[in-house]
């Protein structure tokens, strides 16, 4: 059997296993800090690389293995390194491949952590970053300098589901010798697979829909083996933002529903953003499901569904997003996204709310905007929840 033959649903439930002495069903969980070897020669070995087995849970842990087995097969990658959160996957894909005096093409319409990450810290250290349009090819084109040796972009897009095209966007980077490095926190493995697309790396938030509960944090980077174990393992080895075990065996666990839950997220989220367009409160739907997204037709052409986020904006500003914030009795009011239950948050308040009121303006990102994270609840109940606030715009 061979593991490239299985469906994903397959490889999200029995890839990454190698059972112990016991020969459990489960995967095993390795909650230990370091190994023990068996005389001085083992250990040299080990150290020096000449082994590949265990060595320090800093970097090498048969759990977190496991995790990153598993998920390279669903991303069809040769490697995967996983972090103790997206943002330090974010950073590790950085550190480990750029160096001071180089360049970052970013979209404008990312994460706000992640552009505070690349304006604010990154920037100390010598790595400069222009932003431009998420849609716009010609931007990135436009942008790329003689010293730009990443391209990096989320699609969809948080908050506004823009989606950017993967296959233009890795030509444009390959023609002047840049990665192409894609956020796919959105989909998952299961609804769109950028390395098929021409990119070069895939990032995730492993805390969203892969662990899918809401319950720990995780994150990893994943590729070419030259790319990210050679470029990014010193890294983490000496750098140390890495997953723990426990984490990685409850992501184990989140990735055996993926296929599932993705689903069920995608076909609330479709049906909910029908009915916000029809709401005479709200002004504006953002789902690359619906036909009237700007990208539906690229969407169709490279996610297998629109995902289970939808954004809208709201008649009245701030003052009416908030009042449909706060009169929701069921939906939880959190900025994390991708959990069993439907959450809502105000990105400019929120996610985004670090950002200079120009840089939002910039991205798009209006006082009315309100995003959904669609859960596996009854769809009448998170309407009806919704509705509530709805009614008094």
């Amino acid at each position: 059997m061979r593991w490239d033959e299985l469906e994903l649903e397959t490889l999200a439930v029995r890839s990454g296993i190698h059972r112990s002495q016991f020969n459990e069903h489960s995967e095993a969980l390795y909650l230990t800090s370091s190994f023990v070897f068996k005389n001085a020669a083992e250990a040299a070995a080990r150290f020096s690389g000449e082994d590949p087995g265990m060595v320090y849970s800093r970097y090498t842990n048969p759990t977190v293995a496991a995790l990153q087995e598993r998920l390279a097969a669903m991303e069809g990658a040769e490697c995967c390194i996983a972090t103790a959160s997206g943002m330090s996957a974010i950073l590790a894909c950085v550190m480990g491949l750029m160096k001071g005096g180089e360049h970052i093409v970013a979209s404008q319409s990312i994460f706000g952590a992640t552009v505070q990450l690349f304006n604010n810290i990154l920037k100390r250290f010598g790595v400069e970053t222009t932003f431009v349009s998420a849609t716009d090819a010609e931007a990135w084109r436009r942008a790329i300098k003689p010293n730009t040796r990443m391209l990096f972009l989320e699609t969809p897009s948080n908050p506004l589901t823009e989606i950017s095209d993967v296959a233009e966007l890795a030509k444009t980077a390959h023609e002047s010798g840049a990665l192409l490095v894609v956020d796919n926190c959105f989909c998952t493995p299961i609804l769109q697979r950028p390395l098929d697309l021409g990119a070069d790396i895939v990032i995730h938030s492993a805390t969203k829909y892969l662990d899918g509960q809401g319950r720990v944090l995780g994150g990893a980077v994943l590729g070419r083996r030259d790319v990210i174990f050679e470029g990014l393992n010193g890294f983490l080895r000496s750098g140390g933002p890495t997953l723990s075990p426990f984490n990685a065996w409850v992501i184990l666990k989140g990735l055996e529903t993926l296929g599932l839950r993705m689903r069920a997220h995608s076909q609330t989220a479709l049906e909910l953003a029908h009915w916000l367009e029809g709401h005479p409160g709200v002004e504006r739907v953002y789902y690359p499901g619906l036909a009237s997204h700007p990208q539906h037709a690229l969407a169709k052409r490279q996610q297998k569904a629109g995902g289970g986020i939808v954004s809208f904006d709201v008649k009245g500003g701030r003052s009416a997003a908030w009042k449909v914030v706060d009169a929701t009795q069921l939906i939880s009011i959190t900025a994390n996204l991708g959990d069993t239950k439907t959450t809502i948050t105000h990105p400019a308040s929120t996610t985004h709310g670090r950002l200079s009121a120009e840089a939002r303006a910039a991205a798009g990102l209006g006082e009315g905007l309100l995003r959904v994270a669609a859960g596996l609840e009854a769809l009448s109940d998170i309407k009806a929840d919704l509705a509530r606030g709805l009614a008094k715009l």
